[in-house]
């Protein structure tokens, strides 16, 4: 399964990538070597590369951190011709490591994805990214013009465009909007392995991932597995924003802590207050804690925080916590898919009591309701929009518990009046699929 292995360093995902541009096929193949040889009966070939991804321990990198054997097994014993999915839409305001792969790795990707389609005998691979993603899109689709091989045996590959918004790279919003419908999460008694894009075995996998096995399929899970831990082994991508000198996305062995995160952006331009692991679905951390942190899903469970798709926010002290919390709150309270009361009316609700304690209107009391409601909100939505959003606000309220107080008695304060340093891009409404 595997070729001549590359030293068992860093970088692997990003090895070769330039300033600017895409790399070009010819440059792909010159620094990974081509896809290896597939066996003539795709059964062989497809148990051999479910072993070997079974065999590396790779977790999904969209978020889930599910693991990639498992998907590919349950679509491949589904009946029915499958639908591969590459889901590069990434929603995530902090995040753009899947625009980056996109953008300037795009071979990578497509390599992956024929990989995976392959074993589930797919016939079709759908590239989707986030129709605001302009240039992930142009490079994507000249790679996709280069592989001439695509037109003999292989899957049809197409690239759509989905309608931006928080909500709409989930999983289930995408396969709605494949299916003609909205750009937005709907609930259904049976799992998208089963019936899923056009009613078929659909698979879904983030792009980060796909790129993964395509380096799994030429290198073999030993290799894969000599950076990392035991049960998190690999390497990852990380967007680093904030207070550091060189916010950007970078390639971390799993399990390696936040401070040597910070170190290898140019470490932190002012004193930091907190950490925000995980993105808006994610969780705030105290700096002299967060420092210590190993980026790894186990370690950071301990701590009710979670790597999710890939994001680390460097908070200063300099920023006012409450008027970042209030305005996140306000913008997720916006990219609500509008199906269910606790989405509807609950984050709503959220958004406009940490607004009072923010200006100085709401006491105590609000604070323990805003506390309330977040749980009440957390596991009874249609999609997993309100659990994330209770999560987030819910550390937040723990971590900057002296700040919302202060706020509570006092009203604004001179951080208030800042530019808020947390990204909240403005995003059409989902539309219907033509």
């Amino acid at each position: 399964m595997s070729v001549s292995a590359p030293p068992a360093t860093l970088p692997r995902l990003l090895t070769g990538m330039t300033s600017s541009g895409a790399m070009t096929l010819d440059h792909h193949f010159e620094i990974h070597g081509a896809l290896p040889a597939l066996a003539r009966r795709r059964r062989d070939s497809a148990l051999a590369l479910v072993n070997e991804l079974e065999r590396s321990g790779l977790r999904g990198r969209g978020g889930a951190a599910f693991p990639t054997a498992v998907k590919v097994t349950a679509v491949a014993a589904a009946r029915g011709r499958a639908v591969v999915v590459a889901n590069g839409c990434e929603g995530e305001p902090a995040s753009h490591k899947d625009r980056l792969l996109l953008e300037r790795l795009p071979h990578l990707v497509i390599d992956g994805a024929l990989l995976v389609a392959h074993a589930v005998d797919a016939g079709e691979v759908v590239i989707a990214v986030d129709e605001q993603a302009t240039r992930a899109a142009r490079a994507t689709d000249k790679a996709l013009r280069e592989r001439s091989d695509l037109s003999r045996g292989a899957p049809r590959v197409r690239l759509v465009t989905v309608p931006s918004g928080y909500v709409s790279g989930q999983e289930a919003a995408i396969v709605n909007f494949l299916n003609g419908g909205p750009a937005k999460p709907t609930g259904g008694p049976t799992p998208i392995f089963e019936r899923g894009v056009k009613g078929r075995p659909t698979l879904m996998n983030n792009v980060e991932t796909l790129a993964h096995v395509a380096l799994i399929a030429r290198h073999g899970a030993a290799w894969f597995r000599a950076l990392g831990a035991y049960g998190e082994p690999g390497s990852t991508l990380v967007t680093l924003g904030g207070a550091v000198a060189q916010p950007g996305v970078f390639e971390i062995e799993m399990g390696a802590s936040i401070a040597s995160l910070v170190d290898a952006a140019g470490g932190p331009t002012a004193q930091l207050r907190a950490f925000m692991v995980g993105g808006y679905a994610g969780t705030w951390v105290p700096a002299d804690i967060g420092y210590q942190l190993p980026l790894s899903p186990d370690e950071l469970r301990e701590f009710g925080a979670s790597l999710g798709a890939g994001i680390v926010f460097a908070l200063p002290s300099t920023a006012c916590p409450v008027a970042e919390l209030a305005f996140v709150a306000r913008w997720l309270s916006g990219q609500s898919a509008g199906q269910c009361g606790p989405c509807v009316y609950g984050l709503e609700a959220i958004a406009a009591a940490l607004e009072q304690v923010r200006v100085g209107v709401g006491g105590e009391g609000t604070l323990a309701q805003i506390r309330r409601w977040a749980a009440l909100a957390s596991g009874r939505g249609a999609c997993a929009h309100p659990d994330g959003v209770a999560r987030f606000i819910t550390s937040g309220t723990e971590v900057f518990a002296e700040e919302l107080v202060d706020h509570a008695h006092r009203g604004p304060c001179a951080g208030c009046v800042q530019r808020h340093l947390l990204p909240t891009p403005v995003a059409p409404t989902a539309q219907r699929a033509t």
